[in-house]
């Protein structure tokens, strides 16, 4: 399985690049991983709907230019929750009936757009609550190594 992670904003926090290389590295083990930076909109407090709209759509535009012929799992507040074993199990089934190629999608501040939302095959919602993008990526990269591993029945902390 080849996956790829687009992802709105650069991360500069040193500590976050640091944990992302690692579950890289990690992950180079079971899977081809290629991971995207778009750039993102400066958005202002106090946006109206309209501006929050607008920003979603240049930033969602960016990303819908990097997608190819692959299963797209967008992450998104209002997606479905899954266990770890859960993702373990729709990554699996994925890679068997659907696609080799699967791609999350982490959008900025603001979210991700319609048209991105209505591009994706799968909505996965890691919590009801807010986590920072740049943040996301490094869980979301975790989470993937947490489920190669408990598909190929390696050990790994519970």
């Amino acid at each position: 399985m080849n996956i790829k992670i687009i992802s709105v904003g650069k991360i500069k926090e040193k500590y976050l690049v640091e944990g992302i290389k690692e579950y890289s590295k990690r992950l180079s083990k079971y899977t081809k991983l290629e991971l995207i930076e778009v750039k993102d909109e400066q958005a202002p407090d106090h946006l109206s709907e309209k501006d929050i709209d607008i920003i979603k759509d240049i930033e969602g535009k960016r990303i819908l230019s990097k997608l190819k012929d692959e299963y797209v799992i967008a992450l998104a507040i209002e997606g479905k929750q899954l266990s770890s074993t859960d993702l373990a199990n729709k990554m699996n089934d994925i890679g068997t009936y659907h696609s080799s190629n699967l791609c999350f999608i982490i959008g900025g501040s603001l979210g991700l757009s319609k048209n991105v939302l209505d591009r994706a095959k799968f909505k996965l919602s890691f919590s009801n609550m807010t986590f920072p993008h740049q943040l996301m990526k490094l869980i979301l990269l975790e989470q993937i190594y947490r489920s190669f591993r408990i598909n190929n029945n390696e050990p790994y902390h519970k």
